[in-house]
């Protein structure tokens, strides 16, 4: 792992209860694939900041952010929207900000275009000869 606990609860306010462990290792595993290519050739700093961005993005998905709070009659709104992916936090925004070569960005497209299975068929509309 790139990054830590502390650091990304150093961007986020997280509740103590929840553990951010499985967000680290799912932000190091797309970073991992998509940004630390030799292509890419990210300092481990920048590398860092990327995965941390990432793992407070997947945490807003488990604890979404709080967009407004009401106090009377009590109620919030919260900061989430399907269909955005890595767009639907400031944290996933960041991400792919930092990844200045496009790789989130890439991913973020290629999961919102749907994917059609095209096949190639023929299909004979002539007659056949008579023997």
């Amino acid at each position: 792992m790139r990054t830590t606990a502390e650091l990304v609860g150093g961007i986020i306010e997280v509740d103590a209860a929840i553990d951010l462990a499985p967000f680290i290792l799912t932000a190091n595993e797309l970073v991992t694939e998509k940004c630390d290519t030799a292509e890419a050739d990210y300092s481990a700093e920048r590398l860092e900041l990327i995965e941390r961005y990432l793992a407070a993005h997947f945490y807003t998905v488990r604890d979404p952010c709080a967009v407004s709070e009401h106090a009377g009659p009590v109620g919030a709104t919260y900061q989430s929207q399907v269909g955005l992916f890595l767009s639907t936090s400031h944290y996933g925004q960041q991400a792919m900000l930092l990844d200045t070569n496009g790789g989130l960005a890439a991913l973020n497209r290629d999961i919102a275009r749907p994917r059609i299975k095209r096949t190639a068929s023929v299909t004979w509309l002539g007659t056949e000869e008579d023997d």
